[in-house]
């Protein structure tokens, strides 16, 4: 009986901490949601069903979150594993520097989120003083000035993307340097005794040796990229509703915190709504790795 009862005993304090951090919010989330008119102050509402859900898919704040949050994911998560890959890949098959090339690739990972964003902001953004040194660049080659920061919506969009790759490809980079470097070197050296091409043995060696990181990253990536909402704010500032570049996720915080703020039921619909995506998303991955992903 004591033998039962003692691994339980080391696992209260994680399940505690769970409960009270994890569960119980969770719950009051799904509670809050089905509030109709929730008064945060009181802690009335003048009646239960799906109002909520209801208002905010008809909000065009959330449509135009919504609609940017599935341009970043579709279009960062596959190009930033793709080129975190391609340099991997670089870094494995050079010896001289390599220590050094892998630390300037990390090195945004461990570089301020905000700060990254304003010195993008000073790469990007057209001033009074300056149009910015990557219109200056584009005007050089005759084009026209382009405010990125401030200007059309493709270019925002444009500099998000670029904005999201660059912070999230050192994780990648690190990730994949370390799974090309766990691959067996037996399978190389065969190859090499048939003289099977290089494409040939990235896709039928080194790509399904390292398929499993390559699918973590993937879902991590899909995750993030839902989730985004900081690099926004660093690069267009908190009002991100004018800007038109806010994210499911800002849109969450301003029902609760924002210009807007003061409506947790409709904050908790949103959540509800961006936990379900990425449940269906995660959940299609799940299956599509069964028949794509090599498990050694």
């Amino acid at each position: 009986m004591k033998k039962s009862i003692t691994p339980w005993l080391c696992l209260l304090p994680a399940i505690a901490f769970l409960g009270v951090f994890m569960v119980y919010p969770l719950v009051d989330v799904v509670v809050y949601s089905f509030e109709e008119g929730y008064n945060f102050a009181s802690g009335s509402f003048w009646g239960t069903g799906f109002y909520n859900f209801s208002y905010v898919l008809h909000d065009p704040f959330f449509i135009q979150a919504l609609k940017n949050t599935f341009i970043i994911v579709i279009i960062t998560v596959p190009l930033s594993t793709g080129i975190a890959l391609l340099i991997s890949l670089g870094l494995s098959n050079i010896k001289a520097l390599r220590d050094l090339f892998q630390t300037v690739y990390f090195l945004p990972y461990v570089t301020n989120t905000l700060a990254v964003g304003l010195v993008f902001m000073i790469l990007f953004k057209k001033t009074a003083y300056s149009d910015g040194l990557v219109s200056l660049l584009i005007q050089l080659f005759g084009g026209p000035s382009v405010d990125f920061i401030d200007g059309p919506y493709w270019a925002k969009m444009f500099v998000m993307c670029f904005y999201t790759i660059w912070v999230v490809m050192p994780f990648k980079i690190l990730i994949l340097t370390s799974a090309l470097a766990s691959v067996d070197p037996v399978y190389y050296k065969a190859a090499q005794v048939d003289a099977t091409p290089k494409w040939r043995v990235f896709f039928k060696i080194t790509l399904p040796m390292i398929s499993p990181m390559v699918f973590y990253l993937v879902i991590t990536g899909f995750i993030g990229a839902f989730k985004a909402y900081s690099d926004e704010v660093a690069l267009f500032g908190t009002n991100l509703n004018a800007a038109g570049m806010n994210t499911i996720v800002g849109y969450v915080y301003d029902m609760l915190y924002g210009n807007s703020g003061g409506y947790p039921s409709y904050a908790s619909a949103a959540a509800l709504i961006l936990f379900a995506i990425v449940f269906t998303i995660t959940t299609i991955n799940l299956m599509v790795s069964r028949k794509t992903v090599y498990y050694q």
